[in-house]
């Protein structure tokens, strides 16, 4: 019995967010293809001029925008930021320092503290466990 291994592919869209770009913005031969394994990893080890730029400046998915702006996906959204941004726009977000921006990186420490908290107190739980069983 012989077996030979499938190439495996993946749509654009999932290609674009495993690059962490925003898929219209690629080539549209990237969109209108499919993407093997084998291609995304050379995409990632050598990016072409294309992939490079797009992460350079955009335009970024809104996870990539989150990020550089330090708030949640659902925290862009209640900003009013829907659409994918440039690098050059997240800067000038970043400069403006709105409200929403403020309030939602407050929001963002807090989320990061309390999960640092909860993962502490496990841990200290986990050790008492392990000492009574000792």
């Amino acid at each position: 019995m012989t077996s030979h291994q499938s190439t495996q592919t993946m749509k654009p869209a999932t290609a674009a967010k495993k690059l962490g770009v925003y898929l219209e913005a690629t080539p549209a031969e990237f969109q209108e293809g499919v993407v093997s394994r084998t291609e995304l990893n050379a995409l990632q080890a050598e990016p072409p001029a294309w992939l490079v730029e797009l992460r350079r400046n955009g335009p970024h998915p809104r996870p990539v925008v989150a990020s550089k702006l330090g708030v949640s996906i659902a925290g862009l959204a209640r900003g009013g930021v829907t659409e994918a941004l440039t690098t050059e726009q997240i800067e000038a977000l970043k400069q403006d320092n709105p409200e929403w921006l403020q309030k939602e990186r407050a929001t963002q420490a807090e989320v990061r503290k309390e999960a640092v908290r909860i993962k502490e107190k496990r841990a200290e739980k986990a050790e008492k466990d392990a000492q009574k069983r000792s």
